[in-house]
């Protein structure tokens, strides 16, 4: 399928929308940009704002960012970079402050399908990485040089596998014999390893996939990283959204957001996870997962 014409739908926009709050002539920062989808609701919402829009997938930019930038000349900035990086990138941009920040931590259904590795089901090169101008370690590397222990760890915290021991083990055998280059080559010895009997309704490998993406991509060390400096951007009365779709990374933006309330640096905005309604999740299945947290930025 050409990349062309893969269409996403971003997930929780009305959401998005009631927390972030756009005003009038504010300055919102998208770190996530995707194919647009939040940016465009923004720009549409309130249309005096501007937007900045990042995104660490060059081709996403490309693709989806600069058509929107000729929709929206005056109000549309788009940058390169990962918001882990986001001091740094702001820092050389010279933007100092904004009026709100949001991040979408999900993996967009134009990554999954166009991007090397990331989908089990399309017999692709095992890359997995998100921009790889960025990253030198590919997930063939990690299954070619990591430790059965390694590895196990690995599906184990980041794909909370039950069989992740047996995975590891066979494939820490079947590198003895050939080289695991393509998804196919994973998927069919996770296939082999998992009993079928205790198989669920999504492919025996998909948790594995997931693991040794969000490794090879440390999206979990990116979000630890963009948090504290996400709160330092927003200007007192600004807000912070974010939406993640695994477990382990909701966990981390709730528990930043309960350590910065509790000294009194932001206002908790969701008590509550917020979770897709049932009419988006019929059209929109990706927003099954997809959990939304938000905060505002106290003056202190």
């Amino acid at each position: 399928m050409e990349e062309s014409k893969i269409f996403h739908r971003a997930v929780l926009v009305q959401e998005v929308l009631e927390y972030l709050d756009p005003k009038p002539g504010g300055m919102y920062l998208d770190v996530t940009f995707g194919s647009g989808g939040h940016t465009r609701a923004i720009l549409e919402k309130e249309p005096t704002c501007k937007v900045i829009a990042m995104d660490w997938d060059a081709v996403a930019l490309e693709s989806y960012g600069f058509p929107l930038q000729q929709e929206f000349p005056e109000r549309l900035r788009l940058i390169w970079g990962n918001f882990a990086l986001l001091y740094k990138i702001l820092k050389k941009e010279k933007i100092d402050k904004v009026d709100g920040i949001l991040a979408d931590f999900g993996t967009s259904q134009v990554q999954i399908i166009s991007r090397p590795g990331f989908s089990l089901h399309r017999d692709a090169a095992l890359d997995m990485r998100m921009s790889p101008a960025h990253q030198l370690i590919t997930a063939e590397k990690v299954l070619k040089d990591s430790s059965e222990e390694k590895l196990y760890q690995i599906f184990r915290q980041l794909g909370e596998e039950r069989y992740s021991k047996r995975i590891a083990r066979a494939i820490v055998q079947e590198r003895q014999k050939k080289k695991i280059r393509t998804t196919k080559d994973l998927a069919k010895i996770v296939e082999r390893v998992v009993p079928r009997a205790k198989r669920e309704k999504i492919h025996p490998a998909t948790r594995i996939f997931q693991a040794l993406r969000i490794y090879v991509n440390k999206e979990l060390g990116n979000i630890s990283a963009f948090l504290p400096i996400a709160i330092k951007t927003i200007n007192p009365g600004g807000r912070l959204v974010c939406i993640s779709f695994h477990s382990l990374e909701d966990r981390l933006v709730k528990d930043f957001f309960k350590e910065r309330a509790d000294v009194g640096e932001i206002k908790l905005l969701t008590p509550k996870v917020v979770m897709g309604q049932e009419e988006e999740i019929r059209f929109n299945p990706s927003a099954r997962s997809a959990k939304l947290r938000a905060a505002e930025v106290l003056d202190i």
